[in-house]
């Protein structure tokens, strides 16, 4: 796990994110990366993006509206694993099926919300470019989601 951990931080550091990588990118933490990310995420995908200024007067916009809809499937996997950790080993069957029953929709929502906005991206840039953003979020979300499952127990 560690050495998955370690490639990550190496690709967000060398690919995705060019303006924070350091001398030893692979030596950062998850959670540093996870601060990094919820300190100024906007400015990672501005640096990573290499957009010109006509394609960042199309793109912008778009970002902004996707960061909202996508705020509502990840606030419903948010609450689903504080349920999780507010059950504290008391967890009942019923709550553990509607538990995962949420994080399940919550996924499937975000995964329709992506192949939605890839979409429109394609309206506004090339498509390397959008599969650019694609990966810049996704890579994003996959440090986030590890450091989340790094703090939640397994069920008992």
């Amino acid at each position: 796990m560690k050495r998955w951990l370690c490639a990550l931080a190496c690709v967000l550091g060398c690919l995705a994110t060019p303006a924070l990588a350091q001398d030893k990118p692979a030596q950062l933490s998850s959670s540093d990366w996870l601060a990094r990310i919820q300190a100024d995420k906007k400015s990672i995908v501005t640096k990573s993006m290499e957009l010109t200024p006509e394609e960042a007067k199309k793109f912008w916009p778009l970002y902004d509206k996707f960061q909202r809809e996508r705020a509502v499937p990840q606030s419903s996997l948010n609450r689903a694993m504080l349920d999780y950790i507010a059950a504290d080993g008391s967890l009942t069957n019923a709550n553990a099926k509607r538990i995962v029953e949420q994080i399940q929709a919550a996924v499937l929502d975000e995964a329709r919300l992506d192949q939605k906005h890839f979409k429109q991206l394609l309206s506004v840039l090339s498509a390397q470019k959008a599969a650019r953003y694609m990966q810049i979020e996704n890579k994003m979300q996959a440090v986030v989601r590890y450091e989340a499952a790094k703090a939640i127990p397994l069920v008992q």
